[in-house]
């Protein structure tokens, strides 16, 4: 058996005590209004509407968003999870995951929407689009700990960030003046229809992961309540959207997706690859 280092102790300290402080902050930003900094999220984002920024109810997911951010941080911050060699891969694309969706907030509630908004939520999308494909090719499968408090708010969370990635370029775009007239509902439907592709291809390649399919079916919900309501060809794109959706991940289920994401126990490499790490 091998003994850690003390230096080696601080830095698994240091890693397991950031998704846990920034979890907390990006639960704690959107408050800033309240005392007095900026004005709310709600706000600022009605202030730029666009036909493809969902119904306001949409934004109540952010409440589980949260909890499940927090399960994450308190999971794998546990002793018991301290040598645990998934977590020791994820944990570092979590807390900067976490870690951009508080600067968002904090941004986007003092300034208007802009540059800075679309790369802070580009650089989130990045770390949790690492973490999913990590996910997807983790071989051992997962224990019923892991599956969830690890993937189920770490796959839930790429699927929002990849929709609120697209409606923060919209929204970004419309607060800069950019206005297409005429040509907008047809240049809203693309943006809906290349946004159900983008998803359907996320969830190929990550054997059709039920957390992501899902949450993009509520956004997609969403986007029809608002948008689909103002213009017929909205409408229709999210149709299509969602059947692409729909085919991405039955695709994605029928190569291995059932076993990797609904298995009840881990498999024997799993345990192999745990008794490694802690030996």
């Amino acid at each position: 058996m091998t003994t850690a280092s003390p230096d080696n102790a601080d830095a698994v300290s240091t890693s397991r005590a950031l998704p846990l402080v920034c979890a907390a902050a990006q639960i704690l930003t959107p408050f800033l209004p309240m005392i007095g900094l900026g004005r709310t999220i709600g706000e600022q984002s009605n202030a730029v509407r666009t036909l493809v920024t969902p119904a306001g109810w949409a934004f109540a997911i952010w409440g589980a968003l949260y909890t499940g951010a927090l399960a994450f941080a308190l999971y794998q911050a546990l002793p018991s999870q301290r040598g645990n060699p998934l977590l020791a891969r994820l944990r570092g694309p979590a807390a900067g995951a976490f870690f951009g969706n508080a600067l968002w907030a904090a941004y986007t509630q003092v300034a208007v929407l802009g540059v800075p908004s679309v790369a802070i939520i580009l650089f989130t999308l990045l770390c949790l689009l690492k973490s999913y494909r990590f996910l997807s090719a983790w071989p051992g499968g997962f224990t019923t700990g892991e599956r969830w408090c690890v993937v189920l708010p770490l796959t839930a969370l790429a699927s929002w960030l990849t929709v609120a990635s697209i409606v923060n370029i919209a929204a970004t775009l419309r607060a800069h003046g950019v206005y297409f007239g005429g040509e907008t509902p047809i240049i809203a439907a693309a943006v809906v229809v290349l946004g159900g592709g983008i998803a359907a291809a996320a969830l190929i390649a990550g054997r059709g992961c039920p957390p992501y399919a899902l949450v993009f079916f509520w956004a997609l919900s969403a986007i029809w309540a608002a948008g689909g309501q103002r213009s017929a060809l909205v409408a229709i794109a999210v149709v299509v959207a969602a059947l692409l959706v729909m085919l991405g991940t039955i695709t994605g289920l029928r190569h291995g997706g059932l076993a990797h994401w609904l298995g009840q126990r881990p498999l024997p490499l799993a345990d192999d690859m745990r008794a490694r790490a802690r030996a």
